[in-house]
C-alpha cells in the first residue's frame, strides 16, 4: 500500500512540471504583454490578457479585477505615470524560478527589474517579483492574473 501511495505522491509532484515547448507556450503571453509595455504599447500588452483579469500593483487603486481588469490597469499606469512624472518604463525579467502547468492552466514567478525616469531622474526598482497565473483559451495561453511585488 505505501509504494502505492508513494507513487501516487510522486505522479502528483511532476504535473507540474512543464516540457521546454509548454515552459515557452505559457510564457509567449508574459513576453508579449512586457515587450508591448516596454514600447508603450499598451493595446499589445492589454491583448496578451484574458477578457477578465486580476491585479494587484503598486500604483492606485492598487487592485483590478473582472472584464476589461489589464485594460483598466493600463488606464490606470499611464494616467500615474502623468501624474509622478515617469517616463520611460521598461520591466525585465529574469530565468523564472517556478512555471508550473497542470493541463489549462499555468503560474509562473519571475524574478524582475523596474527602471523609468520620474520628473527626468533615472530610477530603478530592483529585485521585485512578477507572479502570473495564465489559462489556455482556444487562440492560447493568456494571463488571468498578475501581481507586481517590490523590493
Amino acid at each position: 500500500m505505501s509504494h502505492v501511495l508513494l507513487a501516487l505522491a510522486l505522479t502528483a509532484l511532476g504535473q507540474g512540471t512543464p516540457t521546454t515547448s509548454d515552459r515557452t507556450a505559457v510564457l509567449a503571453p508574459v513576453h508579449q504583454f512586457l515587450d508591448a509595455l516596454n514600447k508603450g504599447d499598451l493595446p499589445t500588452a492589454v491583448a496578451a490578457c484574458a477578457a477578465e483579469t486580476e491585479i494587484v500593483d503598486e500604483i492606485p487603486p492598487y487592485e483590478w479585477h473582472g472584464a476589461g481588469g489589464c485594460g483598466k490597469w493600463a488606464d490606470s499606469f499611464a494616467a500615474d505615470a502623468k501624474k509622478n512624472g515617469i517616463t520611460e518604463p521598461v520591466v525585465r525579467i529574469g530565468i523564472p524560478r517556478h512555471v508550473d502547468v497542470v493541463g489549462d492552466h499555468a503560474y509562473s514567478v519571475i524574478p524582475a527589474t523596474y527602471t523609468f525616469k520620474k520628473n527626468g531622474k533615472p530610477m530603478t526598482e530592483a529585485g521585485a517579483t512578477f507572479i502570473v497565473a495564465l489559462q489556455k483559451e482556444a487562440s492560447g495561453w493568456k494571463i488571468t492574473a498578475w501581481t507586481w511585488s517590490k523590493h
